[in-house]
């Protein structure tokens, strides 16, 4: 059995395109999926389009589908939301997550496929990636009830990772970004919020735990200004190529200040002997119910204007952008 499917390719650093390539049923340890929706992450998948990616991390940083190669053509993305057409009982005609590029049809593992709980609408579900990014930041911090927490950079994983620990009885939590329109957002979300200045004079030095997402070298300082003495500071920001100053001098030793690196590729170790990649996205897809989380979905898109799109991905509406599919193959 074999059938078109319409995905985005990275060509090369800076230009995309929807390309069509033949599927070829590889047997019957694959099921056929149609695609719902799919999410772009701003932060990685932009790296990846303008070719930021080190050659040294290509292998860690290909996605569990990628086709192609580091800097292109590569195919790439990992927030797939679809319909099993056909599979095992269990599988078919229910709605899975998978971490697959954008695609209208795939054929993928029966095994890479996560049930979307009924609670969870289709565009939501794509927050499943970065929720997963979410979790493990706290689980990285020892994010603990009653704790005085920061989060620096309002982006969606910033937002999520808020969203969680604000959950955390008689936690204090504040979500730090420039733009003062995120105020809404963590109030939505359920967090206090503050502009760097201002966070800089209510909180300088009594942080429990900070968790820094803005990508940016001011958010890493600013962050590192928030932890109080013996805090942890986690960093979730993955700066591609670009070289960082990290202001490691001042009070950073005094305080005895611990840094901790986050990424989602590794289960946190203090839950790695129990939870597998597996566990811990379900557990994401479980924590996407509350429909307040709808207000970080950002502005939807058809598949063919991803390539416009992913050049000026920077300049879009605040949200996560959601890939909108429509069926145009009978398989």
């Amino acid at each position: 059995m074999s059938l078109i499917a319409r995905s985005f390719w990275t060509l090369a650093p800076g230009r995309g395109a929807v390309c069509q390539q033949a599927l070829t049923d590889p047997g019957p340890d694959a099921v056929l999926v149609r695609a719902l929706a799919s999410g772009i992450s701003r932060g990685t998948e932009s790296l990846v389009f303008h070719g930021q990616v080190p050659g040294e991390l290509a292998d860690i940083m290909a996605c569990p589908m990628q086709e192609g190669a580091f800097p292109g053509p590569v195919k790439y993305g990992y927030s797939l939301v679809a319909r099993v057409e056909r599979g095992p009982e269990g599988l078919a005609g229910r709605r899975v997550f998978v971490l697959h590029p954008h695609q209208d049809w795939a054929f993928v593992p029966a095994d890479a496929c996560r049930l979307i709980p009924n609670s969870v609408p289709d565009e939501r579900a794509v927050l499943a990636a970065n929720m997963e990014t979410a979790l493990n930041l706290l689980w990285d911090g020892g994010a603990a009830p009653g704790q005085r927490i920061a989060i620096v950079g309002g982006g969606i994983v910033g937002c999520l990772a808020a969203y969680l620990a604000a959950r955390l009885p008689g936690a204090e939590v504040t979500l730090v970004d420039l733009a003062p329109e995120r105020a809404d957002i963590a109030r939505t979300l359920g967090a206090g919020f503050a502009l760097p200045a201002a966070a800089a004079q209510s909180l300088a030095g009594t942080c429990d735990l900070v968790i820094h997402c803005s990508a940016s070298e001011t958010g890493l300082a600013t962050a590192l200004s928030l932890a109080g003495t013996e805090a942890t500071l986690v960093e979730g920001s993955w700066y591609g190529t670009r070289p960082v100053a990290a202001p490691l001098g001042a009070g950073f030793h005094p305080r005895r200040l611990r840094l901790v690196s986050s990424q989602v590729g590794m289960v946190s170790p203090g839950f790695r002997p129990r939870w597998t990649h597996a566990r811990r996205l379900d557990k994401a897809l479980s924590l996407l119910a509350d429909p307040v989380l709808d207000s970080l979905l950002g502005p939807r898109l058809t598949l063919d204007e991803v390539p416009d799109a992913m050049i000026s991905l920077d300049r879009l509406p605040f949200g996560c952008p959601v890939i909108r599919y429509e069926a145009i193959n009978n398989p």
